[in-house]
């Protein structure tokens, strides 16, 4: 009995490892970029820890979470690559669209290792991503805290963006909150319907969304 549980753990362990191990870089289907709206999201997490994110003389409202490969049903993470990890000037460059450099290392780690590309030309594609999408201006002009539907913000993105369609857009909440907006992306960038995994619309009919400080 004892050879029958030893040989079962090993076949766990080992089973884990080739999971932790990831997928092969390059090998996915399409990008979601997540953009998190900084004022809920220091609200809930980065006040507490004294995020640089979150400090006002910033003034940020939308910024990058992550561009993150995506297959059609599921995704990768933490790909298995051949690249030279980013060096730490070149993650904290990236903290204008990011809030903070530790923020877009994480990212490269868990999402960017499986985009096929060197560290590099992976921050540039985001830059590329974020940059042509018009984040709604009439949403940094609140003054106050407001609770609305979730679909109010992504009305907000379709008017500012005519040529999206509202099947490309997903808006989340997390503790009661407007959390992000993911736009789905297809390889070379260009908008495209989101699959399953993706299309996870909040529901929440009083969402709290807090203006830009």
């Amino acid at each position: 009995m004892q050879n029958v549980i030893r040989a079962a753990l090993i076949w766990v362990i080992s089973t884990v490892g080739a999971w932790a191990d990831g997928e092969a870089t390059g090998d996915f289907d399409y990008y979601v970029l997540a953009l998190s709206w900084s004022p809920n999201w220091c609200a809930v997490e980065g006040d507490a820890r004294g995020s640089e994110q979150c400090d006002p003389a910033r003034d940020l409202g939308w910024v990058v979470h992550g561009l993150w490969p995506q297959n059609e049903s599921g995704w990768p993470s933490y790909c298995r690559h051949n690249f030279r990890n980013p060096s730490r000037g070149l993650t904290d460059a990236q903290a204008d669209i990011f809030g903070a450099g530790g923020a877009a290392w994480y990212q490269w780690k868990k999402h960017g290792s499986c985009a096929g590309l060197e560290p590099q030309d992976y921050f540039d594609t985001v830059r590329k991503a974020y940059g042509a999408v018009v984040r709604p201006p009439v949403l940094r002009k609140l003054e106050k805290s407001v609770r609305l539907p979730a679909k109010v913000i992504e009305e907000a993105f379709l008017q500012s963006n005519p040529t999206w369609q509202a099947n490309m857009l997903t808006i989340t909440c997390k503790s009661d909150r407007i959390q992000e907006a993911r736009l789905c992306l297809t390889r070379d960038l260009e908008p495209r319907k989101c699959g399953r995994d993706v299309s996870r619309d909040c529901s929440h009919p009083r969402a709290l969304f807090d203006p830009v400080r």
